[in-house]
């Protein structure tokens, strides 16, 4: 049984007030609260448990390296990948995407190559491709959504030319909540040799993932939204990926000699880890996905699709409120304009005096704010300790908003 109540005692953070309100955080999609395990780990790590890792044969450095290293079996379980080895350890999806952009898309891509990305890509995984469009002459290819928010495979397929080198697509839209199929991507790229990344910042904290049977090259997760801490992350790459890539920072641990006139590199995952790393945070990170592996990640995506579907009943009932993206297959994440308000800003800080919180700007997705004609938007997105409660409270909120504003 998903007891919710039991779940959001193990946040701390859920029992204080905003504004003489008891709070309502649906900023999940920016960055998840902490439970306490997590807490009382990295307190730890910093008072009772810290040194380097990797360089001291002291106690307390051994003890920091066991740790450390220990969680990338458990990130190696939450992905479903067979391989630990196969787990870079990053501060989060945007210097994971970088990796790959600068270690590997510069070693295989050259003048003229292209790279396809759906319209919602978050700015993670654009502007390392604009780089590259840039110091060396790479064509972004994009494939355009439908008006209820769906990204049909096959027209990112469709796309392929023999030119293409690299598809990169997210899983779940940071704005829309569109969960897309890139099982069938992957397959159908797979087929005609071309590589596909998948950032996953907003598909893992949601839902079962499986690198494997997903068939992508590279998958990419952030610890802040995975209820874990700040700086940590991850990127699942396929071994034969790694051994075609160079490493993207140069510095102590990622080295195996260095001498005056040569240089030879560590084996990966080292390779693609340079210098002292966020020991601390990647241990925080660890126990944040054991303890999401413990609730079971089948049992988060049930209770939130209960709440993406009781979310959208409400918000259905608001007919001056414009949600974007309503196809059936979506996270709970709801972007929305409020008529006659003259800004998400504005909706937002009303919705900020009941103790709700929620995001509002352009959400790092220039391409699909374009596309849907916007500036902006304010977002509501769960976890999963939010309730059907909590949904009712923003609803109240946004009828104070538009008796105000609209």
């Amino acid at each position: 049984m998903y007891d919710v109540e039991t779940i959001r005692k193990d946040f701390p953070i859920l029992s204080r007030e905003v504004n003489g309100k008891p709070l309502v955080y649906l900023d999940n999609g920016a960055s998840a609260q902490k439970p306490q395990i997590v807490i009382d780990a990295v307190t730890r790590g910093y008072a009772e448990e810290y040194a380097n890792v990797h360089r001291g044969l002291h106690y307390l450095s051994n003890l920091a390296t066991d740790k450390y290293e220990g969680v990338r079996d458990v990130i190696a379980r939450f992905l479903g990948a067979k391989d630990s080895e196969e787990i870079v350890y990053t501060t989060g999806t945007t210097m994971g995407i970088n990796l790959v952009a600068y270690g590997w898309a510069m070693e295989q891509l050259s003048a003229g190559d292209e790279i396809i990305l759906s319209v919602m890509e978050h700015h993670a995984n654009i502007v390392p491709w604009h780089f590259l469009r840039e110091r060396m002459g790479v064509k972004l290819v994009w494939v355009d959504v439908d008006s209820t928010g769906h990204l049909d495979p096959q027209k990112v397929l469709d796309a392929i030319t023999p030119r293409t080198k690299l598809i990169a697509v997210t899983q779940v839209s940071n704005v829309l909540g569109t969960v897309v199929d890139v099982k069938t991507i992957c397959a159908g790229a797979q087929a005609q040799g071309v590589p596909v990344l998948v950032d996953g910042s907003q598909a893992a904290v949601h839902m079962p993932v499986n690198v494997e049977e997903i068939g992508c090259d590279f998958y990419a997760i952030t610890g802040h939204k995975l209820y874990g801490p700040s700086a940590s992350g991850a990127i699942w790459i396929r071994r034969a990926r790694m051994d075609e890539m160079r490493p993207f920072m140069g510095g102590g641990d990622m080295i195996r000699e260095v001498h005056k006139d040569e240089i030879t590199w560590n084996d990966p995952p080292m390779k693609f880890e340079a210098g002292t790393p966020g020991i601390v945070q990647q241990i925080g990170l660890g126990v944040a996905l054991e303890y999401m592996m413990g609730v079971g990640m089948e049992n988060i995506a049930a209770h939130e699709a209960k709440l993406r579907n009781y979310t959208r009943s409400k918000l259905d009932g608001l007919n001056w409120l414009q949600v974007q993206g309503t196809t059936a297959n979506k996270a709970a994440i709801f972007s929305f304009t409020l008529d006659g308000a003259g800004h998400a800003h504005d909706i937002s800080t009303i919705l900020d005096k009941k103790g709700v919180a929620v995001r509002a700007g352009q959400h790092c997705v220039g391409p699909l704010m374009d596309h849907l004609g916007l500036n902006a938007t304010c977002r509501a997105s769960f976890g999963m300790y939010n309730t059907e409660a909590e949904v009712d409270t923003l609803v109240e909120a946004l009828e104070l908003a538009h008796e105000l504003l609209g």
